[in-house]
């Protein structure tokens, strides 16, 4: 990659490190990290702050994968680019220095970059992850089963390599969703709308 792109690979690492769910709270008076999971993300602020704080933080995060992607279309730097770009915005959201390396688990900021990649597979994401709430009220397997069907459409309509970083996207999702798959298979995981 050239100088240029390298630059706009790491402002998508500081743009998706913008911790929209720690400063939310903090307007509140609230450290999202002592409250609830603990986790810096929608669901959280969600269940600690209510509905419409949540939806602002997971319109944010969506956002950050998707306007991540879509500056290195505008910029004309090619798809691997846009890809590494999506990449990073994920990266940078899980793993923000403004959160001394800690963040959320990159469920709103996946979708967003992996739908302005391959919408199909952004629809796919979607369509599972909305299915699976609704039947469930589990956000973390509907996010999990979304992020496998996300990878398994890009599998089939992208081209190969693109496939491969949306899987990788995917494996990050799941290993960031590790306690909630140890909180599922003990039957103890919250269900969405359950306060903290």
């Amino acid at each position: 990659m050239t100088l240029f792109a390298v630059l706009t690979v790491l402002c998508s690492y500081l743009f998706g490190a913008i911790p929209a769910a720690a400063w939310v709270a903090r307007l509140r008076g609230v450290d999202i990290r002592t409250v609830g999971s603990g986790n810096s993300g929608a669901t959280n602020v969600q269940r600690a702050l209510g509905n419409g704080p949540g939806l602002l933080v997971a319109a944010f995060d969506i956002l950050k994968g998707a306007l991540a992607v879509l500056a290195a279309y505008g910029l004309d730097l090619g798809l691997p680019v846009m890809a590494a770009c999506g990449v990073a915005a994920v990266i940078g959201h899980n793993f923000s220095p403004f959160l001394r390396f800690r963040g959320g688990k990159g469920v709103a900021t996946t979708f967003g970059a992996v739908a302005a990649l391959l919408p199909v597979a952004g629809l796919a994401f979607f369509v599972i992850f909305m299915a699976t709430v609704w039947l469930t009220r589990f956000v973390s397997a509907g996010s999990i089963l979304a992020s496998v069907a996300a990878a398994f459409t890009a599998f089939l309509v992208g081209p190969e390599w693109l496939g491969v970083v949306v899987t990788a996207l995917a494996a990050l999702l799941i290993w960031q969703h590790r306690d909630n798959v140890g909180r599922l298979t003990a039957g103890n995981e919250r269900r969405f709308g359950q306060k903290s």
